[in-house]
């Protein structure tokens, strides 16, 4: 109960700091509603916050957070899409103009899809069927198999871009980027250095931003 305890103090004091010194914002939130600057789609992982990476306010970030950061391809089907329904949100309702994909060093997803442990031909079991999205960005690796940790880094980002192109087969994201009013972003963060990469896709490589 510590750890709960712990929590809820932590709420009492941003209700006596935080809040007050975001109350107008908050306030003017509520009743003009929110028109964030950029969707993020980050990882679970509690080493990694957006917000804080990104110095935003209130109202600046539409997220979503799933396991490894990932797209997944565009499917018109009866099943639950989280992910997607998000996106269908943030694009056609809020219309938000970019998009940004922020994956990260040390993901344990992508270890247990490098290693093994989850199997992405099993459908029956969430992980497994959720990590299949990027089993192409595994497979397709040639880089630095040899060290385990380089090895990693690179599929982490090719999932990264292996998501950009899953994002480009949704019908109404890939017509607002043909039109120019919506731009899509591949972001990797190292959270051990504090270093924030972005996809240079003229010259096909992370650079440091």
């Amino acid at each position: 109960m510590s750890e709960i305890n712990s929590l809820i103090k932590g709420y009492h004091a941003y209700h006596t700091v935080d809040y007050r010194r975001d109350e107008a914002l908050l306030r003017s939130l509520a009743e003009k509603g929110q028109s964030p600057k950029a969707m993020v789609i980050s990882c679970c992982d509690s080493r990694v916050e957006p917000s804080a990476v990104l110095g935003t306010i209130p109202g600046d970030l539409f997220m979503v957070r799933n396991v490894a950061n990932l797209v997944p391809p565009f499917a018109a089907d009866s099943k639950h899409h989280g992910t997607s329904a998000a996106l269908e949100y943030a694009i056609d309702k809020l219309e938000i103009p970019n998009i940004i994909i922020l994956g990260h060093a040390m993901c344990g997803g992508i270890k247990a899809l490098i290693d093994g442990s989850v199997d992405t031909e099993d459908d029956s079991l969430f992980i497994s069927n959720w990590m299949a999205i990027a089993k192409d960005a595994k497979n397709n690796a040639t880089c630095c198999k040899g060290d385990k940790i380089e090895f990693q880094r690179h599929v982490e980002q090719a999932s990264i871009l292996n998501s950009l192109k899953n994002l480009m087969t949704f019908p109404f994201i890939k017509e607002r980027v043909e039109k120019g009013s919506l731009e899509l972003h591949g972001w990797y963060f190292d959270f051990s250095s504090g270093e924030l990469f972005g996809y240079n896709k003229k010259e096909d490589i992370f650079e440091n931003l």
